[in-house]
C-alpha cells in the first residue's frame, strides 16, 4: 500500500492506489520549523512563531521528552503538549507536519531496538489526528510526504523516519575530548531508513516539485561531532546523496533538529547545486556554548531558544529561498539565501 500524501488538517484519499497531491491555488511562502520541546517547561517561543504567520510548521522531533516504555506515560506527555496554549493557537491557524526523534519515539538515542516502537507509532499518529485507515497508520514507521501548491509553485515536504528502522549506534573506542560517544558504522548492514523507506523515498523524489523540504530529525551535513548524525552511517549518507543525484531531485533543502543549538550548513560539490541543512534546536531549552567543529557551517552556532524559517519568493524565474534561524521573540539571528534553479 503506498504512503498517503496529505496535509493537516485535511487528509486526501487514494484513487486506485495512486496518492493524491494537494493542488491548492495559493502557494506556500513561509515554513516554520523547530525541535526539542520539554513538555513540562513553559513554551513562550510560540508567540514568536505566530508573529511570522507561517503557512506550515514542521515539528522535527523531541517534540516531547517521553523517555519511557510505559505507553500510558508517553500518551499523557503528548496530551500535555497538545494543551499548550501557544501550540493550540498555532494549530488553529497553520498546517502541522511532524516527525519524531529519540525522546518522543520513546528512548534516548534509540533505533530499531526500542521494544515499544509499534505502540509509540500509534500514539504519535493519535497526536497528529491521523485517520485510522491511512498507510501511515498501517505500515511500519512514520515517514510521509505531502506536496502543496499549484504547478510551478509546488512545495514537497519529505518527512523521514530516522528511528524505527535504524541500526543501533556504534560507540567509538577512543572518544575524543569535546566530542560525543559515537563513531561511524561502516557495515553494509548498518541502516537508517530501512528497505521500505528507501524504496518510498526514491519514488517520492521522482514526483514533480519546485521546492523540496527534506525533514530529518538528525543532521545530514554535519558529521564530525560524535553525537547523532547521518555521519554515524556513512554508507547511508552516501546513498542519500546518490539517490538525490539519481532521481535528479531539484530544489532540496534539508531541515533538522536534535542538537540543542542552531546552525546553517552548506555542502558543495556533491550535487549539481549547493545543499543546505538548516538545524533549528531547541525551542525551549538553551545550551552552554562550545566550540564544536563543522567545516560546512555558515557563520557560527546559536545556543539560545530558537526556531527555523524558510521564506520562499516565487516572483522570479526560479524560487528564491531565505533560510533563517529566529530567536525566542522571532528576531533573525542567523540567515542564508539560495536560488533554487529549476531543472
Amino acid at each position: 500500500m503506498p504512503r498517503l500524501i496529505h496535509f493537516f488538517p485535511v487528509v486526501l484519499a487514494c484513487l486506485g492506489g495512486i496518492p493524491l497531491v494537494c493542488k491548492e491555488k495559493k502557494a506556500i511562502q513561509t515554513i516554520a520549523f523547530g525541535s526539542c520541546l520539554k513538555e513540562t517547561r513553559p513554551q513562550p517561543i510560540w508567540e514568536g512563531v505566530l508573529r511570522t504567520k507561517p503557512d506550515a510548521f514542521v515539528l522535527l522531533g523531541d517534540n516531547i521528552y517521553g523517555d519511557t516504555r510505559d505507553m500510558s506515560v508517553l500518551q499523557k506527555k503528548w496530551s500535555v503538549f497538545s494543551e499548550k496554549p501557544g501550540f493550540r493557537k498555532l494549530r488553529e491557524t497553520c498546517r502541522i507536519l511532524a516527525i519524531w526523534d529519540d525522546h518522543d519515539y520513546g528512548e534516548n538515542d534509540a533505533g530499531i531496538e526500542y521494544p515499544k516502537k509499534v505502540e509509540s507509532q500509534q500514539i504519535f499518529l493519535d497526536f497528529l489526528n491521523e485517520p485510522k485507515n491511512t498507510s501511515r497508520r498501517n505500515s511500519p514507521g512514520i515517514y510521509d510526504a505531502v506536496t502543496i501548491g499549484p504547478k510551478g509553485r509546488r512545495v514537497q515536504f519529505i518527512l523521514l523516519d530516522t528511528r524505527y528502522f535504524r541500526t543501533a549506534l556504534k560507540r567509538t573506542p577512543n572518544r575524543q575530548k569535546g566530542k560525543g560517544p559515537y563513531g561511524p558504522n561502516e557495515s553494509d548492514k548498518a541502516e537508517i531508513l530501512g528497505k521500505s523507506q528507501w524504496k518510498w523515498l526514491e519514488k517520492t523524489l521522482r514526483e514533480p516539485a519546485e521546492v523540496r523540504v527534506l525533514a530529518s530529525s538528525i543532521q545530514v551535513i554535519s558529521t564530525t561531532h560524535g553525537w547523532e548524525t547521518w555521519g554515524n552511517f556513512p554508507k547511508e549518507r552516501e546513498r542519500l546523496f546518490g539517490l538525490l543525484k539519481k532521481t535528479k531531485a531539484n530544489g532540496v533543502i534539508i531541515i533538522s533538529g536534535d542538537r540543542h543549538s542552531a546552525e546553517i550548513s552548506k555542502l558543495e560539490g556533491v550535487l549539481p547545486y549547493p545543499l543546505f541543512d538548516v538545524t533549528a534546536s531547541a525551542m525551549n531549552q538553551s545550551m552552554r556554548p562550545n566550540n564544536e567543529e563543522n567545516p560546512n557551517r555558515i557563520g557560527d552556532r546559536y545556543f539560545k531558544e530558537n526556531f527555523g524559517l524558510l521564506k520562499i519568493d516565487w516572483s522570479g524565474p526560479s524560487p528564491q529561498v531565505k533560510m533563517e534561524i529566529r530567536d525566542l521573540v522571532g528576531e533573525i539571528v542567523r540567515k542564508a539565501e539560495v536560488d533554487l534553479k529549476v531543472n
